[in-house]
């Protein structure tokens, strides 16, 4: 395994964020591949958790548009993709809502716990400081070209 140090680590820019990025979200579909779902999938079951398992159709389409920057219907598909898996049904009790399955819950379930431990070996070794300090540029940056995006910029 090789680690870059410090000394000879290069500057934070957009290539080593995205770098950064693709390397990680590939070791994170590996797990997502293996139990039958995709990224856009896994963000999707995430945020219906986020939500306390129920949310309603559009609030989850922001939600995940706003997340992945994508367009809503490409979202809206996902939606339907994980309802025709029976990972999402519509709440018969609210029509508007989608809410999670047992299998869904079942899913994301065994999705996050593998995942975490891909990141805690990805993160291992990292001083809590750096990944304070990392944490602040980044949340700095996104809420930057959040802004900008939204400006139409």
């Amino acid at each position: 395994m090789t680690t870059t140090t410090t000394t000879t680590a290069p500057r934070a820019n957009g290539r080593v964020l995205a770098l950064a990025h693709h390397a990680a979200r590939a070791r994170l579909e590996g797990v997502l591949t293996r139990h039958g779902i995709t990224f856009h999938q896994s963000v999707t079951l995430r945020a219906v958790v986020a939500a306390g398992e129920s949310i309603g159709r559009d609030e989850l389409v922001g939600d995940v548009t706003g997340s992945l920057k994508i367009d809503a219907s490409v979202v809206s598909g996902v939606i339907e993709e994980l309802t025709a898996a029976k990972l999402l049904e519509t709440d018969p009790a609210e029509p508007a809502r989608v809410r999670l399955t047992d299998t869904g819950r079942e899913v994301y379930e065994v999705t996050s716990a593998e995942s975490a431990e891909v990141s805690a070996r990805l993160y291992a070794g990292i001083t809590d400081e750096d990944l304070v300090v990392t944490g602040r540029v980044l949340t700095l940056i996104t809420e930057r070209a959040n802004a900008e995006l939204a400006a139409g910029a």
